[in-house]
């Protein structure tokens, strides 16, 4: 239920420097990464960061669907 929010710490936390190292893939490292580029190449940290929203968008939609449906206090 809270995978959208995990994920969303991990990618502050790689922005920050202090999440997944270099030569590993992280959405947060490669926004980190085109905040030099951001002038002249807007579409390096521009999609990585579209990435992240539209999943945790996606785990959040999808976690509130869940509950809805497996809530037992819903139906009193």
């Amino acid at each position: 239920m809270d995978l959208g929010t995990v994920i969303l710490a991990m990618g502050g936390l790689a922005f920050l420097g202090l999440g997944t190292q270099p030569p590993s893939p992280d959405w947060g490292l490669m926004v980190s990464d085109g905040r030099t580029y951001i002038l002249d190449q807007w579409w390096i940290a521009t999609f990585p960061g579209l990435a992240i929203f539209v999943v945790v968008l996606a785990f959040n939609l999808i976690g509130d669907t869940l509950r809805d449906i497996f809530d037992p206090r819903q139906y009193k």
